[in-house]
């Protein structure tokens, strides 16, 4: 699931039991919880009861192997937005992950902005000071996750998970390849090599 949301271009974080959850949950620093119910610690029941006596909003899609109807109406009467029993096609994950981040978000900008470089995401076209870059649509995609985390180190395996998906071959250099191809582009000094880590956009 998280090679796959990653892939989507989606930033995880993930945690193996009931009480991580439920604090994780109160940082306010995700958009979203994807929760199991049998939880080590605390069950999923108890970390979304207490979020839900805390006035925590966050979105929760509940996963679980429990298919019964009576679970069904406790998860959702306990304040869950989704319910998805398991085995469950990820497609279908993914639809309602989207589905529920589409309701709760304010509209997206346009435009992605990084000093003289900007990306439009309507025409799909990269302008850099002030005249239009050619972008592949390969190298649009790379381009728009290196602004969508500013300043921040990506290693090259998440790089190829977002932008070629998670089935790609993770001994590949198609990453530095295109980081090469993208500095030819928007300039060679605006990605920065941080070596032994990955690539960082400098802002």
């Amino acid at each position: 699931m998280q090679r796959g949301l990653h892939s989507a271009g989606f930033v995880t974080t993930v945690v193996g039991d009931g009480l991580s959850a439920y604090e994780e949950a109160r940082t306010g620093s995700c958009n979203l919880m994807i929760l199991d119910l049998g939880l080590p610690v605390c069950d999923g029941f108890t970390v979304l009861r207490r979020l839900r006596e805390e006035r925590v909003t966050l979105p929760v899609i509940i996963l679980t192997a429990r298919d019964s109807v009576s679970d069904t109406v406790a998860g959702l009467e306990g304040g869950a937005d989704d319910y998805l029993s398991k085995p469950f096609a990820f497609e279908e994950l993914l639809a309602r992950v989207r589905l529920r981040l589409r309701a709760d978000a304010a509209p997206e900008a346009s435009l992605l902005r990084a000093g003289d470089l900007v990306l439009d995401l309507r025409t799909r076209r990269a302008h850099v000071d002030g005249r239009v870059a050619e972008l592949s649509a390969r190298e649009f995609a790379l381009a728009e996750v290196f602004l969508r985390h500013p300043d921040q180190v990506l290693t090259r395996e998440q790089l190829l998970s977002m932008v070629w998906g998670f089935d790609y071959d993770p001994g590949s250099n198609i990453v530095d390849v295109y980081v090469r191809y993208l500095r030819r582009k928007v300039g060679a000094d605006r990605v920065e090599t941080i070596r032994g880590a990955g690539y960082r956009l400098r802002v």
